[in-house]
């Protein structure tokens, strides 16, 4: 037996007054996943425990199978993972973002343009930390590159005690209400600022500009924690893994799980990525010998916070065509029998370009036998009138290995 997760992160969304009161999952055309819905077990989820905030860390944990009650330490320590770099015991690590911050005069009243800096290429964000490195790191803050605008900086020794905000939440927003607070925070705030001069006229941002691209012109510090300790999932579960993902966190929390975490051409974590690609990686690592792949897309999650509607529509087709259409040819082809869980980890609606914590969407198909589940489509309206209910990811995670 073989066992998929396709996550949408973000897909699930709120209804859409300018496109006829409908969401993106109900105005995509997505076949593969709405034949599936029809003859699959269906039901509602919810990801996020009561008081954690609806995070992609907290929510892909809980649908992993990991309570974040007992393994959540925080986003960034998982994104170090991924990066190769090692955390000592008392080490705090904080995501770093490259955002776009306005022109106002003071740094307090700027506002957050975009938290992404226009999905920066990894290889020009390289060059803006590694100078934000040299000129302000140090023994002890040292900052790493990662994958287009998501980058990391550790403290060593340091403390993680702060209220931060992630840039995501406060999109269009003046930014001085949402710096850093708590004793101690104003280190933090600094290292922001000075950046903001080091990039402001950097040479890779005066390029941007001339190509009509945004710069990234601040780094934003959030998401902090300390080096996470997990069980095994084959310990867990009994099944050994890969996660098929671009994003340093989902791949983090995978190799922490003691899944190969293989590195997928063209797959940028942002809504151009190698979607089919994505899918044939997971068939080659089935193929390969392993039980269970998880494969990730953060497409739908991007375009929720950029408020694009139309985008956050073709990434759900994408999905259906590349990655859920693509797995189970592939599949079939392999001639094994398989089960293929589908689901977003949390809503990000368009109207707020941010997540929010309500329950998700689930299909859950056996490839053994089929079922009526009285789903046309899967949408949200529809799953949700199905009256089934899951208390918490890791009981989903149980339900789809166990088949109970």
């Amino acid at each position: 037996m073989k066992y998929l997760v396709v996550l949408g992160d973000g897909m699930a969304d709120y209804k859409l007054a300018a496109f006829d009161n409908k969401t993106p999952l109900q105005l995509a055309y997505k076949p593969h996943m709405d034949n599936l819905a029809r003859i699959s077990e269906t039901g509602m989820v919810r990801t996020i425990p009561e008081g954690y905030p609806p995070g992609s860390d907290v929510a892909n944990m809980s649908v992993l199978g990991y309570e974040p009650e007992i393994y959540y330490t925080g986003r960034s320590p998982l994104e170090a993972v991924s990066m190769g770099v090692d955390l000592g015991e008392n080490d705090v690590a904080f995501r770093c973002n490259l955002v776009t911050l306005s022109n106002d005069k003071n740094y307090q009243e700027k506002i957050m343009v975009d938290y992404s800096s226009g999905e920066i290429t990894s290889e020009k964000a390289a060059v803006l930390i590694n100078d934000i490195n040299k000129a302000i790191g140090t023994e002890e803050f040292r900052f790493h590159p990662g994958i287009s605008y998501r980058h990391l900086l550790v403290w060593v020794n340091g403390r993680e005690e702060f209220e931060l905000t992630p840039p995501h939440d406060i999109s269009d927003r003046v930014i001085g209400s949402y710096l850093p607070k708590g004793a101690g925070s104003e280190v933090l705030t600094e290292m922001m600022m000075k950046s903001y001069e080091i990039l402001k006229e950097h040479p890779v941002n005066n390029k941007r500009r001339a190509q009509g691209l945004r710069p990234a012109t601040s780094i934003w510090l959030w998401g902090q924690g300390k080096k996470p300790a997990f069980i095994p999932f084959r310990e867990k579960f009994g099944l050994n893994g890969s996660v098929i993902c671009a994003v340093d966190l989902i791949k983090g929390l995978g190799i922490c799980a003691g899944f190969s975490a293989p590195i997928i051409p063209g797959a940028t974590g942002g809504v151009h990525t190698n979607f089919r690609g994505k899918a044939e990686a997971a068939l080659t690592e089935l193929k390969s010998g392993k039980d269970f792949v998880y494969v990730h897309i953060e497409a739908p999650d991007e375009a929720g916070h950029q408020g694009n509607p139309q985008e956050k529509i073709n990434a759900i087709e994408k999905i259906d065509r590349e990655v859920v259409g693509v797995l189970l040819q592939g599949l079939k082809e392999m001639g094994e029998d398989f089960r293929m869980l589908i689901l977003p980890d949390h809503p990000t609606p368009i109207s707020i370009k941010t997540h929010t914590a309500e329950p998700v969407p689930f299909i859950i198909f056996d490839s053994r036998r089929r079922m009526s589940s009285g789903i046309n489509s899967y949408t949200e309206d529809e799953i949700l009138s199905s009256g089934r209910f899951v208390q918490s990811g890791p009981e989903l995670m149980a339900k789809f290995i166990k088949g109970a």
